[in-house]
């Protein structure tokens, strides 16, 4: 659970900036769960922009290529301090630091034909100049076959321990699927570990069309692991998750998370890849189903808006200690019900959409936590239509049924922090119980049924 800079500032985040958004998780959001303050791609180029990725751009590298901070936009990184002064002003926040990365070598430092330290080998010996990523020019590839690719990486995530990074997203991994790559980064990352005793988190991006058949292998090699392209604020985006962590959500386990992107909620757009200032388009249902899908789907939570300029609605939102205790606390998440539905309503207006049921156990936190709904259950009824809509489900279908005749209480998992509380009854008898929920249009009702 965290904070991003890509959907509010693109390539283009500023020191400053970063520190803001962290003073505001420090005092909102890190009581309910949200540590990790992550600064996206291009620290290191200095004539970055909003809208897109600079050709040729003269990256900030040290003498054996390895990408330092931009010092205008991150001035404790002059005089080759790098983001060690950055990484302990968020540890005293009580928050874990992150940065993200490129797959390859900067083709600068291949240009120039920098050494790779504590080796004979150069850039340019350990390139691979025709493997490079389709959308971004700042590296090329390395050639796997030859000992100082190993090299590279080494001295490039040694250096990122030194200075305190405890969290990696590296890009462009998995679209095409590059094991050996991902391979090289772990055992990287295994021996900064071993070298300097600080964990680091490895995330994988992006996620266009992942198959749940490389789940041994990302388990083996990293903590995260992105499921989808990037998602911006449109319906169209969110609703396609829905059979993205419908398909993984049975496959999570404690540490090692498929991963269903960044949550574009609050002020996003300042100065980032895509589209202008703004509030997330998103309406205030579209974003309450957006963050109980990920947490029933036990994706991490990386929220995108800009935290000191989003309103405190947005910020209500994830202060929501559901998000936490959901995602933390539950097993044997899943979607048990997806059925579409056509036709006319009561009064004869057109209606089309699918009922999306997911119910998932409550449980004890990995770290020992107890959970908040003990023996519960939790359920989110989705509606994907375009007015509001009446679900009714099986009681028994979401405790099993053979609980479905005790006594259950549901509770509001949503309740105070929007300005309409959901409509939630339980009605009829014994194992004969359904769940009535009036559920708005693209909607969720979330709730917790608690046994007595």
């Amino acid at each position: 659970m965290g904070w991003n800079s890509w959907d509010s500032y693109g390539t283009t985040v500023t020191e400053q900036e970063v520190l803001d958004n962290a003073q505001v998780m420090r005092d909102r959001l890190l009581p309910v769960g949200w540590d990790t303050v992550v600064i996206d791609i291009a620290w290191y180029d200095p004539t970055a922009r909003a809208h897109g990725y600079n050709a040729k751009a003269p990256l900030v590298l040290d003498d054996y290529g390895r990408q330092l901070p931009d010092p205008v936009r991150f001035p404790s990184a002059a005089d080759g301090q790098g983001f060690a002064p950055l990484a302990s002003r968020i540890h005293d926040l009580g928050l874990r630091f992150g940065i993200h990365v490129m797959r390859g070598i900067p083709r600068l430092a291949v240009d120039r034909n920098l050494p790779v330290l504590g080796t004979s080998y150069t850039a340019a010996q350990v390139a691979d100049t025709a493997h490079v990523c389709a959308w971004n020019p700042d590296n090329y590839g390395l050639d796997q076959s030859h000992p100082g690719a190993q090299a590279w990486y080494d001295t490039q995530v040694d250096q990122f321990a030194r200075w305190g990074v405890d969290y990696l997203k590296v890009d462009d991994m998995q679209v095409p699927f590059m094991d050996r790559e991902i391979d090289a980064y772990a055992r990287a990352i295994r021996k900064a570990e071993q070298a300097h005793g600080h964990p680091m988190t490895l995330s994988l991006s992006p996620g266009t069309r992942v198959p749940t058949t490389h789940l041994g292998f990302l388990r083996n090699h990293a903590q995260l692991w992105r499921i989808s392209d990037d998602l911006w604020d449109r319906w169209q985006d969110l609703y396609a998750q829905f059979a993205r962590l419908a398909r993984w959500a049975p496959l999570q386990s404690t540490g090692h998370w498929a991963d269903a992107d960044m949550l574009p909620l609050g002020h996003i757009g300042l100065r980032a890849e895509r589209g202008g200032d703004r509030s997330s388009l998103l309406t205030a249902d579209e974003q309450r189903t957006m963050l109980t899908l990920w947490a029933m789907g036990r994706s991490p939570l990386m929220v995108g808006g800009d935290l000191p300029s989003s309103d405190e609605t947005t910020l209500s939102l994830l202060e929501n200690p559901a998000l936490e205790e959901v995602t933390a606390g539950s097993a044997d998440n899943g979607e048990i019900i997806r059925e579409p539905v056509e036709g006319g309503d009561d009064q004869g207006k057109e209606i089309s959409g699918e009922e999306i049921v997911w119910r998932a156990l409550a449980s004890d936190w990995a770290d020992g936590t107890p959970s908040a709904h003990a023996g519960g259950v939790y359920a989110a009824v989705f509606w994907t239509g375009n007015r509001p809509r009446q679900v009714r489900t099986a009681l028994s279908s979401l405790v099993g049924l053979d609980r479905a005749d005790e006594v259950w209480t549901p509770a509001d998992l949503w309740r105070g922090r929007t300005s309409e509380p959901a409509q939630i009854s339980l009605e009829g008898q014994g194992a004969d119980r359904e769940l009535v929920t009036l559920v708005p249009a693209h909607g969720v009702v979330w709730v917790a049924l608690d046994p007595h």
